[in-house]
């Protein structure tokens, strides 16, 4: 009997060996550091409603990872989880800013940390949920010290664009900065200006500076979870569909409102969010209702294709397919864990 029982005991410990091997770890500084989940993926792969039902049954809270769910106002067009939502299942990190404001990476980091901080000394695990990936790189990996902004510089920069085009300006920094032009998007002007920006102040670029400088290890242990879509082509159905019942809930009735602050423009940071900026350019006249949804989709598929590479580096992370995913068995893996 004393046999048998020590044989159910070792059967039950290989179980849950293997249940919590199953789901890669990546160490912190320690192994006695706290732990942290991160949900990532594209977006339109229900990102939020893993981590919500994660938080109903787990001792965690959701810290968001979204570049446009920090500001107020900005909430059809981020899927931002409603009032009654956020009520229930409370996200740090949402309207934190307003729309004028520019939030940066940088910021998000030391907010995030605080935010970690805070999770951890009350014996909970912070659950990071988003789709920003610059956010999660900065967040893990720190970033480096750049320049302040130079008014004149980019007063030049604006002008040489506004002449040549932004194209030109991209090829421009391909030829400074090959490994950042490859990670930032020809249609992303804020972030080419930057770097373009930052060469002309220092004479170094971006990358150089980079390597130049220690990165930061973040003191979690960290359990990553990627959804991602194993056919491109449905993502693109999803986000078809995603953004007309955004168009149905008033996406352009909430536009509109932040249209018509004058201290809001066209170059600002949550101005530029997809979506956003396609249905502010029709409401300048730019183009008709029809055109800016063939846009907006458009960029929405571009943005899911530019997460899918991001995550694709991530190392030591858990790829699972959005339609795969199994709550019960990944709800006993993090037990486990935490």
């Amino acid at each position: 009997m004393r046999q048998k029982n020590i044989f159910s005991l070792r059967l039950r410990a290989t179980a849950v060996k293997n249940m919590i091997m199953s789901l890669v770890v990546q160490q912190g500084h320690s192994p006695d550091d706290p732990l942290a989940v991160f949900i990532m993926g594209p977006t339109a792969t229900g990102k939020t409603g893993l981590a919500i039902a994660l938080a109903e049954e787990l001792p965690m809270d959701i810290i968001s990872v979204d570049s446009a769910m920090v500001y107020r106002g900005l909430d059809i067009g981020s899927a931002k989880p409603d009032a009654k939502t956020l009520a229930a299942s409370p996200h740090r990190l949402i309207d934190i800013c307003d729309p004028s404001e520019a939030y940066s990476a940088g910021r998000f980091r030391d907010d995030a940390l605080t935010e970690m901080g805070q999770i951890a000394s009350a014996g909970r695990a912070p659950l990071l949920v988003g789709g920003t990936m610059l956010y999660f790189r900065t967040l893990q990996q720190g970033i480096a010290e750049l320049p302040d902004a130079d008014a004149d510089i980019r007063h030049q920069l604006d002008h040489e664009a506004k002449n040549k085009g932004w194209d030109y300006m991209h090829q421009r920094l391909a030829k400074i900065d090959p490994e950042s032009a490859k990670r930032i998007h020809p249609n992303d002007p804020q972030r080419i200006q930057r770097a373009l920006e930052v060469y002309e102040i220092t004479g170094k670029s971006l990358t150089e500076l980079w390597h130049e400088q220690a990165r930061e290890s973040l003191p979690y242990r960290r359990v990553k979870i990627a959804l991602m879509p194993a056919d491109r082509v449905d993502l693109r159905k999803l986000i078809e569909r995603r953004f007309d019942a955004m168009l149905d809930a008033g996406l352009v009735e909430e536009v509109e409102k932040l249209y018509q602050r004058e201290d809001l423009t066209a170059d600002l940071p949550a101005i530029r969010a997809v979506g956003y900026r396609q249905v502010w350019a029709m409401l300048a006249g730019e183009y008709d209702t029809k055109t800016m949804r063939e846009k907006a989709i458009n960029a929405t598929a571009q943005l899911a294709k530019r997460q899918m590479t991001w995550l694709r580096k991530e190392s030591e992370c858990n790829f699972i397919q959005p339609e795969s995913v199994k709550l019960l068995n990944l709800l006993k893996n993090l037990s486990f864990l935490l």
